[in-house]
């Protein structure tokens, strides 16, 4: 599985790229344009100038040692501007030109970029070149001038975006995750009916109209189902008792011939699992339905002592060696039959999935109580404790052992879990007060 991104930050992360290759692509272009706006006002003061030169020259008369003389006064307070003798007229146009050159009065810039501005004057019937320079601002000034007014705007814009997210999504995405935690909190097998709260958002009160539907039919059918098992197992009551009376008058007959008794033999084997079923499938709907309501102040280890004791027998037919570390005294405030029936299965579990001459060791220490058994390997951890998961190919469990010892757990808010280690299955129950 990928790296898991919140659906929230998905949308900023696209914005964020865009806006960036958006103000990337248009620094150029404001480069391109202030440019040109730059470029065109030069042009146009320089024609200007050149105009009011012009008629300031034509309406004098002038010698060629005068303007030999304002030329060199030109070149001497504005270097940008001359006026010189020129060889010809003929097909001359005013032509706007661009240089790059030493600036002598900047000599830390280096070389500077100027527009100019060339025309053609006739004094005393001579024709001259007029000339006007004006500096222009570097593009590559005007690059980095751009560039970082847009590195500014673009990261008051990413903060902005941030900010403007998170307030949103706060009150946007907020039934969301009402509806979210709605959600993790409700449990199917609770009586308590899931609440979906009110909202102005077309999308969220079509989920919410989905999830309440969805929700109704799965309860309805949760509830038929439990019905359904407990009336089964109810009314399997009696024809199960009638099966096992009638066996045992059968058995109680004089002349029975030995392949009948055998018969008989055989159908005792799957009643008894039968019955064990039904017995269990009837306990696990009334723990669901919670008809053991009543609580009590319950000392846990003298529940576990009475039940290695009435399970000795059966202990000492397999030759298993059973110890127990009880130094430890844990209070439940619980149903005392439902601590009963979960100490009950989880000794009898460890008892018929321990090989003979195998060890099962009882321990009650930090607020747990751990069932320990020794075996060849480690079962499905996935399917343990569902109903009827047959993860050994024992003929004799009835498969809803430890369905039930987990469902007292849920309703008493304890935890059970299951591994694996140095060749012991480990059962550990950790109660939480």
């Amino acid at each position: 599985m990928g790296t898991v991104t919140k659906l929230l930050h998905k949308p900023l992360k696209a914005f964020t790229i865009y806006a960036l290759l958006i103000l990337a692509f248009s620094i150029p272009v404001y480069v391109l344009v202030v440019d040109y706006i730059w470029v065109t006002e030069l042009d146009e003061n320089n024609w200007l100038t050149l105009q009011h030169t012009k008629v300031k020259l034509q309406s004098k008369v002038f010698t060629e040692e005068d303007i030999e003389i304002i030329n060199h006064i030109w070149g001497e307070l504005q270097p940008g501007i001359s006026i010189q003798r020129a060889d010809t007229v003929s097909s001359f146009q005013d032509h706007f030109y661009e240089i790059i050159r030493p600036n002598e009065f900047d000599k830390e810039d280096g070389e500077d970029r100027f527009r100019g501005l060339t025309s053609i004057i006739q004094l005393n019937g001579h024709p001259y070149q007029i000339t006007i320079e004006t500096n222009v601002e570097e593009s590559d000034e005007t690059l980095l001038a751009v560039a970082s007014i847009t590195l500014v705007f673009f990261v008051l814009l990413i903060l902005g975006f941030i900010v403007l997210n998170r307030n949103i999504a706060k009150k946007s995405w907020s039934p969301f995750y009402s509806t979210l935690q709605s959600l993790q909190s409700f449990d199917l097998s609770s009586d308590n009916k899931i609440h979906l709260e009110q909202t102005n958002i077309e999308e969220f009160e079509a989920l919410h109209h989905s999830l309440r539907q969805l929700i109704n039919r799965s309860v309805s059918t949760y509830q038929k189902q439990k019905s359904f098992i407990e009336n089964a197992a109810h009314e399997l009551q009696t024809p199960i008792a009638l099966l096992k009376s009638k066996l045992d008058l059968i058995h109680q007959e004089n002349e029975i011939s030995p392949k009948v008794t055998e018969l008989l033999s055989n159908i005792e084997a799957p009643l008894s699992r039968l019955s064990r079923i039904n017995k269990n499938l009837l306990l696990l709907a009334k723990v669901e339905n919670k008809h053991f309501q009543k609580l009590e102040t319950i000392d846990l280890n003298t529940y576990l002592g009475t039940a290695i004791m009435l399970f000795e027998d059966f202990i000492l037919d397999k030759n298993l060696t059973l110890t127990s570390d009880l130094l430890q005294t844990i209070t439940l405030h619980a149903n005392s039959f439902l601590v009963e029936t979960l100490v009950h299965n989880l000794l009898s579990n460890a008892i018929r999935h321990t090989p003979n001459d195998g060890f099962i060791h009882v321990q009650v220490k930090n607020n747990s109580l751990l069932f320990s058994n020794s075996g060849i390997q480690a079962l499905n951890g996935n399917v343990l404790f569902e109903r009827f998961s047959m993860v050994t190919k024992d003929k004799v469990s009835s498969g809803l052992g430890l369905a039930i010892v987990k469902e007292i757990c849920n309703q008493n808010k304890w935890k059970i879990c299951y591994r694996f280690e140095n060749g012991f299955h480990q059962f550990t129950i950790q109660f939480y007060s």
